[in-house]
Parts: C-alpha cells; sequence; structure tokens
C-alpha cells in the first residue's frame, strides 16, 4: 500500500459520470494516495457507491457539493480544503476514464522536481477522438499561446496536470471566472502571468463511446461561446499586461 503524501494528492471532480468513475477512482488509487473526489452535486446515482468506496479506504476522500456549480468551482472547493490540510499541489484529473492513472507517478514526481511550476499533460489522441474536438482545440491553444507570448503551454483544454494550489487559488479569487468548462484554459492563461512556468508531459487519451460507458457534458455551441468569451476577456488582459510580459520574455 502507497504511503500518503504529505504534499500531493489527486483531484477529482465528479459530475454524473456514469459507472466509469467507479474504475477512474480504483485506477487512480492505485497509483497514488490520498485521492479525492469532489461530487459536483451529481443525480446519477454514483454517489452512494463512491461513498461506500471511501468508507473502506483511509486514502480516499469523497467531498459532497449540493448542487452542480461547474469543474472550476468544485476543483476550488477541493484547493481549499486541501490547502487547509497543508497539502501544496494537486494533480486534477476527469472522472470520466479519459485520462491515464497510470502516469499519476511520474506526473507528480514531475512536479516534486520543480515544485513552482505547474506540469500540464500533453494529449496524445488515438482514432477514437472526435475529429471536430481535436481541431478545434488547436484554435484555443494558438489563442492561449499567444496570451501568453508563447510561454510554452503544449495543450490548454487537457485536464490531467498538477497545479501549485497557492498561485492557482490566489488567482481564481481574484475574479469570478474559470468555475466552469473555461476553468482549465484560463487557469494555465492567469498562472503564466502570475510566473508559473509551465513543463509538459506526453499522455494518452481516450475517448469512450456511449456503449463503452463513455459520458460527454460537452455542448459545441455553449461551450465555444464560453471559451470565446474567455479568451475575448484574456486577450484584455494580455494587452494590459504586455509591457509586462514582454520584459519576462526578454529575461
Amino acid at each position: 500500500m502507497r504511503s500518503p503524501s504529505p504534499t500531493h494528492l489527486v483531484l477529482i471532480p465528479s459530475y454524473n459520470p456514469g459507472p466509469k468513475v467507479y474504475e477512474t477512482v480504483r485506477a487512480a488509487r492505485h497509483h497514488w494516495n490520498p485521492v479525492w473526489v469532489v461530487v459536483d452535486g451529481s443525480t446519477d446515482g454514483t454517489t452512494a457507491q463512491l461513498q461506500a468506496m471511501a468508507a473502506g479506504d483511509a486514502g480516499l476522500r469523497v467531498i459532497l457539493l449540493p448542487k452542480n456549480s461547474g469543474k472550476g468551482a468544485a476543483v476550488l472547493h477541493g484547493l481549499e480544503q486541501a490547502a487547509a490540510l497543508g497539502f501544496t499541489h494537486a494533480l486534477t484529473m476527469d472522472s470520466d476514464g479519459q485520462h491515464p492513472a497510470e502516469l499519476i507517478p511520474a506526473f507528480m514526481a514531475a512536479s516534486q522536481s520543480e515544485p513552482d511550476c505547474m506540469v500540464l499533460g500533453l494529449p496524445m489522441f488515438d482514432a477514437s477522438a472526435p475529429r471536430l474536438r481535436v481541431q478545434g482545440r488547436r484554435i484555443s491553444n494558438w489563442w492561449a499561446n499567444l496570451e501568453t507570448l508563447w510561454a510554452g503551454i503544449g495543450d490548454s483544454l487537457f485536464g490531467f496536470r498538477v497545479y501549485p494550489i497557492a498561485p492557482l487559488r490566489a488567482v481564481m479569487r481574484r475574479q469570478l471566472w474559470m468555475r466552469h468548462f473555461d476553468f482549465d484554459p484560463e487557469a494555465v492563461v492567469r498562472l503564466c502571468w502570475h510566473g508559473v512556468k509551465p513543463v509538459n508531459l506526453t499522455a494518452p487519451v481516450r475517448y469512450f463511446s456511449a456503449a463503452e460507458g463513455g459520458v460527454s457534458h460537452f455542448r459545441y455551441l455553449r461551450d465555444n461561446l464560453l471559451l470565446t468569451w474567455m479568451h475575448s476577456r484574456l486577450l484584455l488582459g494580455f494587452l494590459l499586461r504586455l509591457p509586462l510580459l514582454l520584459v519576462r520574455k526578454l529575461r
């Protein structure tokens, strides 16, 4: 049994993920201790089983939110409680089984060797990835790199990554955004502005079909409008910070 880390934990926000969440949590626990699941107002019946799993596993904690507030809000709730217990870093991963739990130790080791950095997953897509989603993320990645003067963000949307908790909490407390699907890309841009450097590690990603138990909450029009509004805000912030970013780049 792996000894619990006093500094690094796995944080899994979960909203109506279906039965895949049990497999995800078991895999995460196999590779790391502790693992926290933040249930973001799920109504699909997975909460009771997750609580039963936690009751028999000291390395697993389940945090319940009374209503769905969005991925970023769920992550922030977990970060606040983690910081109160002395944790300094959190690896976030999705609850639907798409992210590679077997790479948790490698990502944590990279974070431990460079604790001031954020370790970002660079997704390697297979044939299961929807082509429209793969092509669309290239646009978001281009904007994220422009907004940071190409600070080294390999992928702005992939949620398998290790964050230093203190700067991320500070960034999120300063504004009201980053609470929904916009969390992942806005977090990396604002952390780069904050001086947190990205470290990129490749990671395979798997999209499961509905027949395989896959669940997707992505809505093409709604979420792309959200990303467009997010990048509009970030572009304005970029222009205001441009002199500072240029000085940092030249250094």
